[in-house]
């Protein structure tokens, strides 16, 4: 039988749905999450005090360009910063591992999901007809992940030197509570970056034939390896990113004292 037969499926309406499971469930936990950490550490950035104590600095706040404690690497606030501008240390380098998050392949799908509902969940109505893509403004921007991941990659050092001096306390070399907690911030960091789907292909996804490149492809696998556990890596990350500063902040004001285990 010749000729096209042309069959369109109904659209849902927001929401509906033939799924019998608690589908909202995921989206909702992602919404709460993410919420909360964007409330805390947008106030935290803004505070520009108690971001520090003694060798410890809070990864909000490093690498601290202008500052006031003994970590900036410049000194004090500019005197050609202008006075009317609020000026906090986190503000000028907390732009780059946000955008390499809000960049992120893993981030954007979570996000989409619980705070837009583009879908809201797979077969679950959503709120608009139209589908536009990261095609066009502003979600076009979300193609310079890679570029965001080079900035990424640069901060592990920086928090890798951090942890370094969060080993010499006055008395010299010691191991408290404080320097564990940005270890680990390190450890959970690094996951994260090095299981990023940009740094796969940069690692090996981009040749046709392996076996002609042995080390991309023992790269490549290393970095599978980590990505195929992204998303944990991203939350983990996400959390103790923010447990790090509160930790340092609290030390700060007197309300937590660090334990020296060594």
């Amino acid at each position: 039988m010749n000729g096209t037969t042309t069959t369109s499926l109904p659209r849902r309406s927001f929401g509906e749905t033939m799924r019998a499971d608690v589908w909202w469930t995921q989206p909702l936990l992602v919404f709460i999450g993410l919420s909360i950490f964007i409330i805390y550490s947008t106030w935290a950035a803004f505070q520009s005090e108690n971001y520090f104590s003694g060798n410890y600095i809070s990864p909000f706040y490093s690498p601290e360009i202008f500052g006031d404690s003994p970590h900036s690497w410049l000194g004090r606030k500019p005197t050609w910063w202008p006075g009317w501008l609020l000026f906090s240390p986190a503000l000028l380098v907390l732009w780059a591992p946000a955008g390499f998050r809000v960049t992120c392949y893993y981030y954007r799908g979570a996000y989409y999901k619980a705070f837009w509902a583009d879908p809201p969940a797979c077969t679950v109505g959503e709120p608009r007809k139209s589908y536009w893509g990261e095609r066009s403004f502003p979600l076009i921007m979300q193609n310079v992940h890679r570029y965001f991941l080079y900035l990424a990659l640069v901060f592990l050092i920086i928090l890798s030197i951090d942890v370094w001096k969060a080993l010499w306390f006055s008395d010299g070399f010691g191991i408290g509570i404080g320097t564990i907690v940005l270890a680990i911030n390190v450890v959970l960091l690094s996951g994260y970056t090095f299981g990023c789907h940009s740094l796969r292909h940069l690692a090996g996804g981009f040749l046709d034939q392996f076996s002609r490149s042995p080390a991309c492809y023992r790269a490549y696998t290393c970095v599978t390896c980590f990505n195929q556990r992204h998303m944990l890596w991203a939350w983990l990350s996400l959390f103790w990113v923010g447990f790090a500063d509160l930790y340092v902040r609290l030390c700060a004001m007197g309300i937590w004292h660090d334990f020296r285990i060594v």
